[in-house]
Protein backbone atom coordinates (compact mmCIF):
# COMPACT_ATOMS: atom_id res chain seq x y z
CA UNK A 1 0.00 0.00 0.00
CA UNK A 2 1.12 3.54 -0.87
CA UNK A 3 2.16 5.80 1.84
CA UNK A 4 1.94 10.06 1.62
CA UNK A 5 3.57 12.29 4.06
CA UNK A 6 2.66 16.02 4.29
CA UNK A 7 5.49 18.32 6.26
CA UNK A 8 4.04 22.19 7.48
CA UNK A 9 7.65 23.60 8.10
CA UNK A 10 8.55 26.16 10.75
CA UNK A 11 11.67 27.64 11.78
CA UNK A 12 12.57 25.16 14.40
CA UNK A 13 10.23 22.66 14.32
CA UNK A 14 7.94 20.82 11.28
CA UNK A 15 5.22 18.93 12.05
CA UNK A 16 4.82 16.04 9.92
CA UNK A 17 1.93 13.38 9.17
CA UNK A 18 2.52 10.15 7.28
CA UNK A 19 -1.35 8.67 6.00
CA UNK A 20 -1.73 5.38 3.73
CA UNK A 21 -3.91 5.10 0.24
CA UNK A 22 -6.92 5.33 2.10
CA UNK A 23 -5.92 8.24 4.01
CA UNK A 24 -5.90 7.00 7.74
CA UNK A 25 -3.13 8.74 9.64
CA UNK A 26 -0.29 6.32 10.12
CA UNK A 27 2.30 8.47 11.54
CA UNK A 28 2.67 12.02 12.96
CA UNK A 29 5.48 13.89 15.01
CA UNK A 30 7.51 17.09 15.46
CA UNK A 31 10.69 16.80 13.64
CA UNK A 32 13.80 19.56 13.69
CA UNK A 33 13.54 21.64 10.27
CA UNK A 34 17.25 19.84 9.11
CA UNK A 35 17.10 18.16 6.24
CA UNK A 36 19.23 15.58 8.16
CA UNK A 37 16.61 15.23 10.76
CA UNK A 38 13.35 14.75 8.32
CA UNK A 39 15.70 11.99 6.22
CA UNK A 40 16.52 10.43 8.67
CA UNK A 41 13.10 10.21 10.23
CA UNK A 42 11.34 9.41 6.81
CA UNK A 43 14.09 6.71 6.18
CA UNK A 44 13.66 5.65 10.08
CA UNK A 45 9.52 4.53 9.45
CA UNK A 46 10.34 0.96 7.40
CA UNK A 47 8.41 1.92 4.35
CA UNK A 48 8.50 3.92 1.31
CA UNK A 49 6.55 7.36 0.75
CA UNK A 50 5.24 7.46 -2.44
CA UNK A 51 5.15 11.49 -1.98
CA UNK A 52 5.96 13.94 0.26
CA UNK A 53 4.67 17.48 0.32
CA UNK A 54 5.79 20.70 1.89
CA UNK A 55 4.25 23.96 1.20
CA UNK A 56 6.53 26.44 -0.66
CA UNK A 57 8.41 29.30 1.82
CA UNK A 58 11.31 30.56 2.97
CA UNK A 59 12.99 27.50 4.60
CA UNK A 60 11.07 24.90 1.67
CA UNK A 61 13.88 25.37 -0.82
CA UNK A 62 16.31 24.80 1.26
CA UNK A 63 14.60 21.19 2.31
CA UNK A 64 13.54 20.03 -1.08
CA UNK A 65 16.78 20.15 -2.49
CA UNK A 66 18.80 18.65 0.35
CA UNK A 67 15.38 15.86 0.46
CA UNK A 68 15.71 15.48 -3.68
CA UNK A 69 19.73 14.85 -3.51
CA UNK A 70 18.17 12.33 -0.81
CA UNK A 71 16.35 10.25 -3.36
CA UNK A 72 12.52 11.25 -1.50
CA UNK A 73 10.39 11.81 -3.80
CA UNK A 74 9.37 15.20 -2.31
CA UNK A 75 7.33 18.00 -4.39
CA UNK A 76 6.58 21.45 -3.66
CA UNK A 77 3.04 23.03 -3.60
CA UNK A 78 2.18 26.34 -4.39
CA UNK A 79 1.33 28.25 -1.39
CA UNK A 80 -1.93 29.97 -2.85
CA UNK A 81 -2.96 27.33 -3.60
CA UNK A 82 -2.37 25.54 -0.04
CA UNK A 83 -3.65 28.50 1.77
CA UNK A 84 -7.47 28.40 -0.59
CA UNK A 85 -7.92 24.40 0.29
CA UNK A 86 -7.27 25.39 4.44
CA UNK A 87 -9.75 27.98 3.88
CA UNK A 88 -12.93 25.51 5.52
CA UNK A 89 -10.56 24.40 8.22
CA UNK A 90 -12.30 25.46 11.32
CA UNK A 91 -9.05 25.04 13.67
CA UNK A 92 -6.05 25.92 12.35
CA UNK A 93 -2.48 24.22 13.86
CA UNK A 94 0.54 23.18 12.59
CA UNK A 95 -0.14 19.57 13.29
CA UNK A 96 -3.90 20.12 11.05
CA UNK A 97 -2.11 21.41 8.55
CA UNK A 98 0.56 18.95 7.97
CA UNK A 99 -2.49 16.23 7.99
CA UNK A 100 -3.98 18.43 5.30
CA UNK A 101 -1.20 18.97 3.15
CA UNK A 102 -0.66 14.72 3.08
CA UNK A 103 -4.07 14.39 2.16
CA UNK A 104 -3.78 17.28 -0.95
CA UNK A 105 -0.55 14.75 -2.04
CA UNK A 106 -2.39 11.67 -1.71
CA UNK A 107 -5.50 12.88 -3.81
CA UNK A 108 -3.12 14.99 -6.14
CA UNK A 109 -4.50 18.34 -5.69
CA UNK A 110 -2.19 19.87 -5.57
CA UNK A 111 -0.17 22.17 -8.55
CA UNK A 112 3.81 21.41 -8.12
CA UNK A 113 6.45 24.51 -7.77
CA UNK A 114 9.77 24.92 -9.35
CA UNK A 115 12.45 25.11 -7.04
CA UNK A 116 14.94 27.51 -8.55
CA UNK A 117 18.93 26.51 -8.87
CA UNK A 118 21.13 27.82 -6.57
CA UNK A 119 22.55 30.38 -8.85
CA UNK A 120 19.11 31.62 -9.42
CA UNK A 121 18.17 31.97 -5.82
CA UNK A 122 22.07 33.88 -5.55
CA UNK A 123 21.19 36.51 -8.25
CA UNK A 124 17.29 36.64 -6.90
CA UNK A 125 19.24 37.57 -3.48
CA UNK A 126 21.57 40.34 -4.97
CA UNK A 127 18.68 42.02 -6.54
CA UNK A 128 16.31 41.76 -3.64
CA UNK A 129 19.45 43.43 -1.95
CA UNK A 130 20.11 45.77 -4.10
CA UNK A 131 16.33 46.87 -4.17
CA UNK A 132 16.08 47.41 -0.74
CA UNK A 133 19.17 49.61 -0.39
CA UNK A 134 17.38 51.35 -3.42
CA UNK A 135 14.11 51.92 -1.41
CA UNK A 136 15.73 53.24 2.15
CA UNK A 137 17.78 55.70 -0.06
CA UNK A 138 14.68 56.86 -1.35
CA UNK A 139 13.13 56.79 2.05
CA UNK A 140 15.82 58.99 3.34
CA UNK A 141 15.37 61.47 0.86
CA UNK A 142 11.80 61.75 1.25
CA UNK A 143 12.15 62.12 4.85
CA UNK A 144 14.74 65.25 4.41
CA UNK A 145 12.28 66.58 2.05
CA UNK A 146 9.63 66.29 3.95
CA UNK A 147 11.00 67.55 7.23
CA UNK A 148 12.31 70.74 6.02
CA UNK A 149 8.83 71.78 3.91
CA UNK A 150 7.52 71.92 7.47
CA UNK A 151 9.75 74.55 8.20
CA UNK A 152 9.10 76.27 4.30
CA UNK A 153 12.19 74.97 3.38
CA UNK A 154 11.89 73.81 -0.04
CA UNK A 155 14.46 71.73 -1.56
CA UNK A 156 13.02 71.53 -5.50
CA UNK A 157 14.91 69.40 -7.95
CA UNK A 158 17.90 67.87 -7.15
CA UNK A 159 20.57 65.87 -8.97
CA UNK A 160 22.55 62.92 -7.08
CA UNK A 161 25.62 65.24 -6.54
CA UNK A 162 23.52 68.76 -5.65
CA UNK A 163 21.27 67.06 -3.05
CA UNK A 164 23.51 67.17 -0.10
CA UNK A 165 24.59 70.68 -0.82
CA UNK A 166 21.08 71.71 -1.39
CA UNK A 167 20.11 70.27 2.27
CA UNK A 168 23.12 71.68 3.76
CA UNK A 169 22.40 75.27 2.33
CA UNK A 170 18.34 75.02 3.41
CA UNK A 171 19.55 74.02 6.96
CA UNK A 172 22.07 76.83 7.62
CA UNK A 173 21.36 79.22 10.41
CA UNK A 174 18.85 76.12 12.03
CA UNK A 175 21.15 74.08 14.99
CA UNK A 176 18.42 71.77 15.30
CA UNK A 177 17.85 70.99 11.65
CA UNK A 178 21.47 70.62 11.08
CA UNK A 179 21.97 68.02 14.10
CA UNK A 180 18.89 66.21 11.80
CA UNK A 181 20.09 66.96 8.46
CA UNK A 182 23.70 65.85 9.30
CA UNK A 183 22.76 62.25 10.43
CA UNK A 184 20.32 61.61 7.51
CA UNK A 185 23.02 62.80 5.22
CA UNK A 186 25.28 60.39 6.98
CA UNK A 187 23.22 57.50 6.30
CA UNK A 188 22.40 58.91 2.98
CA UNK A 189 26.10 59.19 1.84
CA UNK A 190 26.45 55.15 3.31
CA UNK A 191 23.54 54.27 1.31
CA UNK A 192 24.70 55.95 -1.93
CA UNK A 193 27.71 54.16 -1.89
CA UNK A 194 26.60 50.87 -0.85
CA UNK A 195 23.86 51.22 -3.65
CA UNK A 196 26.75 52.27 -6.39
CA UNK A 197 28.71 48.90 -5.03
CA UNK A 198 25.31 46.89 -5.99
CA UNK A 199 24.47 48.60 -9.10
CA UNK A 200 28.35 47.57 -10.65
CA UNK A 201 28.09 44.29 -8.92
CA UNK A 202 24.90 43.73 -10.87
CA UNK A 203 26.19 45.60 -14.33
CA UNK A 204 29.31 42.73 -14.06
CA UNK A 205 26.82 39.92 -13.49
CA UNK A 206 24.78 40.77 -16.37
CA UNK A 207 28.15 40.80 -18.43
CA UNK A 208 28.97 37.27 -17.32
CA UNK A 209 25.82 35.81 -17.68
CA UNK A 210 24.77 34.43 -21.02
CA UNK A 211 21.27 34.32 -20.46
CA UNK A 212 21.21 37.76 -19.43
CA UNK A 213 23.28 38.64 -22.07
CA UNK A 214 20.93 37.14 -24.74
CA UNK A 215 18.10 39.09 -23.50
CA UNK A 216 19.86 42.68 -22.98
CA UNK A 217 19.19 42.44 -26.97
CA UNK A 218 15.89 43.19 -26.36
CA UNK A 219 14.96 46.66 -26.90
CA UNK A 220 13.92 48.55 -23.05
CA UNK A 221 15.97 45.37 -21.50
CA UNK A 222 18.62 46.10 -19.26
CA UNK A 223 20.88 44.60 -16.85
CA UNK A 224 18.19 44.04 -13.98
CA UNK A 225 15.41 43.40 -15.71
CA UNK A 226 17.41 40.74 -17.88
CA UNK A 227 18.59 39.08 -14.53
CA UNK A 228 15.80 39.18 -12.83
CA UNK A 229 13.62 37.58 -15.76
CA UNK A 230 16.59 34.92 -16.27
CA UNK A 231 16.98 34.11 -12.86
CA UNK A 232 12.51 33.86 -12.52
CA UNK A 233 12.73 31.44 -15.45
CA UNK A 234 15.66 29.46 -14.57
CA UNK A 235 14.64 26.33 -16.53
CA UNK A 236 13.09 26.80 -19.80
CA UNK A 237 12.82 23.16 -20.37
CA UNK A 238 9.65 23.06 -17.69
CA UNK A 239 7.21 25.12 -20.41
CA UNK A 240 5.99 23.16 -23.27
CA UNK A 241 4.95 27.21 -24.80
CA UNK A 242 6.43 30.66 -24.45
CA UNK A 243 2.50 31.75 -23.98
CA UNK A 244 2.91 30.46 -20.47
CA UNK A 245 4.90 33.36 -19.41
CA UNK A 246 1.77 35.59 -19.49
CA UNK A 247 -0.34 33.87 -16.31
CA UNK A 248 3.20 33.04 -14.78
CA UNK A 249 4.06 36.47 -14.19
CA UNK A 250 0.16 37.58 -13.31
CA UNK A 251 0.05 39.34 -16.69
CA UNK A 252 -3.08 37.92 -17.90
CA UNK A 253 -6.99 38.88 -17.13
CA UNK A 254 -8.85 37.01 -14.57
CA UNK A 255 -12.19 35.25 -16.03
CA UNK A 256 -15.38 34.46 -14.16
CA UNK A 257 -17.86 32.05 -16.11
CA UNK A 258 -20.82 30.43 -13.97
CA UNK A 259 -24.57 30.27 -15.54
CA UNK A 260 -25.20 33.35 -17.48
CA UNK A 261 -22.45 35.09 -16.27
CA UNK A 262 -18.84 35.56 -18.17
CA UNK A 263 -16.59 38.24 -18.05
CA UNK A 264 -13.29 39.39 -17.60
CA UNK A 265 -11.64 41.34 -15.14
CA UNK A 266 -8.18 42.94 -14.49
CA UNK A 267 -5.10 40.84 -14.53
CA UNK A 268 -4.25 38.17 -11.85
CA UNK A 269 -1.12 39.67 -10.18
CA UNK A 270 -0.57 36.16 -9.83
CA UNK A 271 3.37 34.86 -9.33
CA UNK A 272 6.76 36.95 -9.29
CA UNK A 273 6.12 40.95 -8.85
CA UNK A 274 9.06 41.41 -9.51
CA UNK A 275 9.45 40.03 -12.93
CA UNK A 276 6.33 42.12 -13.68
CA UNK A 277 7.05 45.12 -12.53
CA UNK A 278 10.46 44.99 -14.76
CA UNK A 279 8.66 43.96 -17.55
CA UNK A 280 6.19 47.07 -16.59
CA UNK A 281 8.87 49.27 -16.79
CA UNK A 282 10.38 47.99 -19.88
CA UNK A 283 7.81 48.60 -21.80
CA UNK A 284 7.05 52.03 -20.35
CA UNK A 285 10.43 52.39 -22.10
CA UNK A 286 9.58 51.48 -25.14
CA UNK A 287 6.67 53.89 -25.43
CA UNK A 288 7.97 56.86 -24.01
CA UNK A 289 11.71 56.58 -25.22
CA UNK A 290 13.07 57.11 -28.79
CA UNK A 291 14.53 53.39 -28.25
CA UNK A 292 15.58 51.30 -32.11
CA UNK A 293 14.74 48.44 -32.96
CA UNK A 294 11.23 48.08 -31.48
CA UNK A 295 9.23 50.08 -34.88
CA UNK A 296 6.99 46.70 -34.76
CA UNK A 297 6.26 46.19 -31.03
CA UNK A 298 5.76 49.98 -30.51
CA UNK A 299 3.62 50.36 -33.14
CA UNK A 300 1.30 46.94 -31.88
CA UNK A 301 1.18 48.90 -27.96
CA UNK A 302 -0.18 52.42 -29.92
CA UNK A 303 -2.57 50.55 -31.35
CA UNK A 304 -3.87 49.49 -28.45
CA UNK A 305 -3.65 52.66 -26.41
CA UNK A 306 -5.40 54.20 -28.75
CA UNK A 307 -8.42 51.98 -28.59
CA UNK A 308 -7.88 50.72 -24.83
CA UNK A 309 -5.52 53.61 -23.08
CA UNK A 310 -1.83 54.11 -22.65
CA UNK A 311 -2.04 51.99 -19.02
CA UNK A 312 -3.10 48.46 -20.25
CA UNK A 313 -1.30 48.82 -23.63
CA UNK A 314 1.84 48.95 -21.29
CA UNK A 315 0.69 45.69 -19.62
CA UNK A 316 -0.14 44.32 -22.67
CA UNK A 317 3.23 44.84 -24.21
CA UNK A 318 4.79 43.45 -20.80
CA UNK A 319 2.96 40.39 -21.71
CA UNK A 320 4.10 40.12 -25.34
CA UNK A 321 8.27 41.11 -24.16
CA UNK A 322 7.90 38.00 -21.44
CA UNK A 323 6.57 35.61 -24.60
CA UNK A 324 9.02 36.98 -26.93
CA UNK A 325 11.92 36.66 -24.17
CA UNK A 326 10.81 33.30 -22.78
CA UNK A 327 11.34 32.14 -26.41
CA UNK A 328 14.81 33.69 -26.58
CA UNK A 329 16.18 31.62 -23.95
CA UNK A 330 14.05 28.59 -25.16
CA UNK A 331 15.74 28.57 -28.99
CA UNK A 332 18.62 30.34 -27.56
CA UNK A 333 18.29 33.51 -30.39
CA UNK A 334 18.48 37.30 -29.76
CA UNK A 335 16.06 39.31 -30.40
CA UNK A 336 14.59 40.03 -33.87
CA UNK A 337 12.40 42.76 -34.47
CA UNK A 338 11.72 41.39 -38.25
CA UNK A 339 11.31 37.89 -37.38
CA UNK A 340 7.67 38.15 -37.93
CA UNK A 341 7.41 39.80 -41.15
CA UNK A 342 10.39 37.94 -42.12
CA UNK A 343 8.30 34.62 -41.24
CA UNK A 344 5.21 35.74 -43.04
CA UNK A 345 6.92 36.85 -46.18
CA UNK A 346 8.25 33.51 -46.44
Amino acid sequence: MDHYAGIDVSLECSSVCVVDANGKIVREAKVASEPEALIDWFRSLGFDLARIGLEAGPLSQWLYAAMKKACLAVELLETRHVSDAFKAMPVKSDRNDARNIAQLIRLGWFRPVHCKSMSAQETRAMLTARKLVQNKLQDVENSLRGILRGFGLKVGKTTKRSFAPRIRELVTGHPALETIAEALLAAHTVLVREFNGFEKRVRAMSRLDAKARLLMSTPGVGPVTSLTYASAIDDTSRFISSKRAGPLFGLTPKKYQSGETDYSGRISKNGDAAVREALYEAAHSILSKPIKGCAQLKSWAMRIARRAGISKAKVALARKLAVIMLRMLKDNVPFNATAKATAMAA
